[in-house]
């Protein structure tokens, strides 16, 4: 069951996965949403195996920058949506007698940067939320997993090269949806609680994720990598989007 705030797009992706594979409008920051779409999920499937929480928006700029009206919706949608939806589940999970979390958090749950810093905030959050309830439920037959993309192909990053607050987010080469689904796949059938993208980087993260003076150094001798590769993709995103101005008046 494909379900998001785009409905057309979750329809798309349904048609696209091709028999058995359906979708439902969402919005996950709204509880009464959620219940609806669990009831249909049971209605159509008679259960569920797995919850995969991926759902995440981002305003770019400095904190200071940013109304404070979206710094509300960052952490309604990012971490609060995601929780109403785990808990929700759980309930349902725990009457089922098995159930699966998969929530896709993020390398800024240890690594915060410039140009989002209430975005990281909510990652940080997440990832408490999601050990944490865990950990409340070890004794249940449910299992819990959590995974950390770097930066990834999507609209999201496009939109980041956008802003030169976020040049941070192009420090280290993007990874591909595919490549993100792939590990997903692989951490849910092995039951992983926590799997890091790439996997070399975790040790590396996690120290860093610890100490603010050797965060405060990285962020200073990344940043002109990640100029140059931002300027780049900015470049790439211009050049395509006259191309298809030009395409238009054909």
């Amino acid at each position: 069951m494909i379900a998001d705030v785009n409905a057309s797009g979750a329809r798309s992706v349904a048609r696209s996965i091709g028999r058995g594979a359906s979708s439902v409008a969402l919005d996950i920051t709204s509880e009464p949403q959620w219940e609806k779409v669990l009831d249909e999920v049971w209605s159509r499937f008679g259960g569920l195996d797995v919850l995969v929480s991926n759902a995440a928006t981002v305003v770019t700029g400095n904190a200071i920058d940013v109304p404070i009206r979206q710094h509300h919706r960052m952490i309604d949608v990012n971490y609060l949506g995601t929780l109403k939806g785990m808990l929700a589940a759980v309930r349902r999970f725990q009457a089922q007698g098995s159930g699966h979390l998969v929530t896709v958090c993020s390398m800024t749950a240890f690594l915060p940067f410039p140009g989002i810093a209430t975005y990281a905030a909510g990652k940080h959050a997440l990832r408490a939320f999601h050990h944490a309830l865990s950990i409340e439920l070890r004794e249940s037959p449910l299992h819990f997993t959590i995974v950390h993309p770097t930066s990834v192909e999507t609209p999201m990053l496009e939109q980041e090269a956008r802003d030169d607050a976020v040049a941070m987010a192009f420090a280290r080469p993007a990874v591909t949806p595919q490549f993100v689904a792939k590990v997903i796949l692989e951490a849910m059938d092995r039951r992983a609680i926590e799997v890091f993208m790439p996997p070399e980087r975790a040790r590396f993260v996690r120290l860093v994720g610890t100490n603010p003076k050797a965060l405060r150094k990285l962020v200073v001798d990344s940043q002109n990598d990640g100029k140059n590769r931002q300027l780049a993709r900015r470049r790439r995103l211009l050049k395509g989007a006259v191309a298809d101005a030009v395409n238009s008046r054909r």
